[in-house]
């Protein structure tokens, strides 16, 4: 019966299966490495909280807003923005929207990011190199330290470091036949890109460009109309939402942080834009202290040297080496142009890092992860396949010593196990590995086979090592390091959870200064996690520049009390401490001064005005029986609107303390006397 019942079409089955089978089989290596990225991603997830408060705070505006999803702002009151563009808020907006708000909400689609990441590596990398060279690209990629922490973690980072290196494939897709809807695709994902974190989208544009100049198989001329088309369509991809943001009336949005004028353009070309290379970041706090170690050895040093660099001085011999030996193909040779791709993408993107001025923390290096390894993947094949040279086979032996040399130096930075042991084993192996490859043209497959395997194990035990141990520690806050060896801390004042209060749990101190073992958890407690202070604080005090601020069930009760007769439950410094109480509360909370404390936003005659209103019920300050929030109310002085606030707030209305923290009920003057909320909660007066 199952015979009658056959189609005729299925008669050729017994054929078609074997075929059908051995395709499936050979997907399985790539599937195993998607899966094996998705467990070390997704693994003990959840017990980063909310990670970086700031921007989860956002995304529940978003999810409830969607003026907030649009714009991207902190709140659903619409205050005032992140000082980012939106695009990575909106997938998180969207997952909270379905799912509700919760870490796994917020950091999921992160990881995911990052999943999709490495699949697009192995596709790009496969398409010259191979499928092996296509796997061992997406593993470098995935347990690239920067990268393990950045896929695990709310900040833009995991976006955008998609879209590029999708932008990339796009790139090299155009480039094997002349393909013009594959770079206008490239220009489209590199606007979004921009949408994402601004002017960093643009640090891979020269290779784009270069490298299809250079191997696309058509005239000059349609190479360069090609290329304007993609910039077209970049402009249009990027530009859309910045013209509508200039377009629409500063009274019908949320104030734009970050700017000194409450401009979009201005917050392009200055805090997110030239700022961060010339150290002039205005509508910020200058550097903030984050700028030290400006030069070529800055992401071979301290902490970022651990979280990115372990490939790099291979890499950069191989691409030397790799494009020298394609000197003689024709100029559309598909390998070379790959290979310029990663290798010119890897060095301007180094370049900017190693000598900008502004602000620079060590997880930005995440963006050379791919980079890094799709350039010492493809140098390698490009020189393995020349490998019956001596010149090459010294090559690559040279590529091992200094891969070698460079983890066995890395891995001695902690001082602890099991790195210290880790590192002898790498050198054995690394040393014996080059000492093959001098003479790897006279071996045998299976030999040849066993020395690769050396080779790739010298070269990623170290950073999957470090990989492991970003994984299974939680990371909170704004400033977070990957690895055992945290930054020798931040400025003074940074935020509490970490020894000496240095950013990322390292011990206090000027930043960029050196480097230690890691002395506990990043900022303290799990922001947001069941039992931990948003923010990783402790105690009931607001947080510094870098932390948010705990909020006891006392306070958070006290705050959502009527809270929806009110725009704003509360009003406070600072938009971490901000975000804080909005992710405790769920109700949005008005941030003073933006991320920083220092934007115009809202002017004093605005906030008297939202009081008189009736939109605001509290003024949540510090921990110290006054007015202004943490740090930032008064690190500038009287002048900033943020602290002029603060100072009207106490100099109007009653002060009451609720576990160590200030609170101000906004609905009752100072001779009313206290509030009624206050009474019920049995607050002190």
């Amino acid at each position: 019966m199952t015979t009658l019942l056959t189609p005729p079409a299925q008669a050729e089955a017994p054929t078609a299966g074997p075929e059908r089978r051995s395709a499936w089989r050979r997907h399985v290596p790539l599937l195993t490495l998607l899966g094996a990225t998705a467990v070390l991603y997704l693994w003990t997830l959840s017990e980063s909280g909310y990670a970086n408060s700031f921007y989860s705070a956002a995304a529940q505006a978003g999810s409830e807003s969607w003026k907030a999803f649009f714009f991207g702002s902190l709140d659903a009151g619409n205050s005032i923005t992140v000082d980012k563009p939106p695009a990575s808020l909106w997938l998180m907006d969207l997952s909270i929207r379905v799912f509700g708000l919760s870490s796994w909400s917020i950091l999921v689609p992160e990881a995911l990011l990052g999943v999709a990441t490495v699949g697009v590596v192995y596709a790009t990398v496969q398409r010259t190199g191979g499928r092996a060279a296509g796997l061992v690209a997406g593993a470098a990629t995935a347990l690239t330290p920067s990268a393990a922490l950045m896929f695990r973690f709310n900040n833009p980072d995991a976006l955008l470091l998609f879209l590029l290196v999708t932008a990339g494939y796009a790139t090299l897709r155009a480039a094997e036949a002349a393909r013009g809807r594959w770079l206008v695709l490239a220009g489209v994902l590199v606007g979004l890109a921009f949408l994402t974190k601004m002017l960093q989208a643009f640090l891979v544009l020269p290779a784009f460009a270069l490298v299809y100049l250079l191997a696309a198989p058509t005239s000059a001329r349609r190479r360069l109309v090609h290329l304007v088309g993609a910039f077209a369509a970049m402009v249009a991809s990027a530009g859309w939402w910045i013209a509508i943001v200039e377009m629409v009336p500063a009274s019908s949005r949320p104030y734009i942080d970050g700017s000194t004028d409450n401009s979009i353009l201005e917050l392009v070309i200055g805090y997110n834009g030239l700022g961060r290379i010339t150290g002039a970041e205005a509508g910020g706090l200058g550097n903030g202290g984050f700028s030290s170690g400006v030069g070529l050895l800055r992401l071979f040093q301290g902490v970022s040297g651990g979280m990115v660099s372990w490939l790099m001085p291979a890499a950069v011999l191989l691409l030397v080496a790799g494009v020298a030996f394609r000197g003689l193909a024709p100029r559309t040779d598909r390998l070379r142009a790959a290979l310029l791709l990663h290798g010119i993408a890897m060095l301007t993107t180094a370049a900017v890092f190693s000598f900008m001025a502004g602000i620079y923390h060590d997880y930005y290096t995440v963006a050379l992860a791919p980079w890094i390894a799709g350039t010492a993947v493809l140098g390698w094949v490009a020189v393995w396949r020349e490998r019956r040279l001596v010149a090459a086979r010294i090559v690559l032996a040279a590529a091992m010593l200094a891969s070698t040399a460079w983890a066995f130096t890395l891995l001695g930075q902690s001082g602890q196990q099991p790195y210290d042991s880790l590192r002898w084993l790498v050198l054995v192996l690394g040393l014996a590995a080059a000492a093959a490859l001098v003479v790897v043209d006279r071996l045998s497959r299976a030999l040849t086979v066993s020395v690769l395997g050396a080779v790739l194990v010298a070269g990623l035990a170290g950073p999957a090592s470090y990989a492991v141990d970003t994984v299974i520690t939680p990371h909170t806050g704004s400033i977070v390091t990957a690895g055992p060896v945290t930054s020798a801390g931040g400025p003074a004042g940074g935020p509490a959870g970490g020894p000496g209060g240095g950013p990322g749990g390292g011990p206090g101190g000027a930043p960029g200064g050196g480097f230690a073992p890691r002395g506990g958890m990043p900022n303290g407690a799990p922001n947001g996690a069941p039992g931990g202070a948003p923010g990783g604080q402790n105690g009931g005090a607001t947080g510094g520049i870098l932390g948010g601020s705990s909020v006891s069930s006392q306070l958070e009760s006290m705050l959502t009390a009527d809270a929806g007769g009110y725009t704003w439950v509360a009003a406070t410094t600072g938009a971490q401490n901000a975000a804080s109480y909005q992710l405790a509360t769920g109700d949005a909370v008005m941030a003073l001064g933006g991320f920083n404390g220092t934007a115009a936003s809202p002017t004093l005659e605005q906030f008297e005005q939202y009081v008189a209103d009736g939109r605001i019920h509290y003024f949540v300050g510090d921990g110290q029986g006054g007015a202004m929030g943490g740090m930032r109310g008064g690190q500038s002085g009287s002048t900033t609107e943020s602290s002029q606030i603060a100072t009207w707030v106490s100099e109007n209305f009653t002060a009451q303390t609720v576990d160590g923290v200030t609170v101000y009920d906004l609905t009752q003057s100072a001779t009313s006397g206290t509030s009624s909320t206050a009474a019920a909660t049995g607050v002190n007066a």
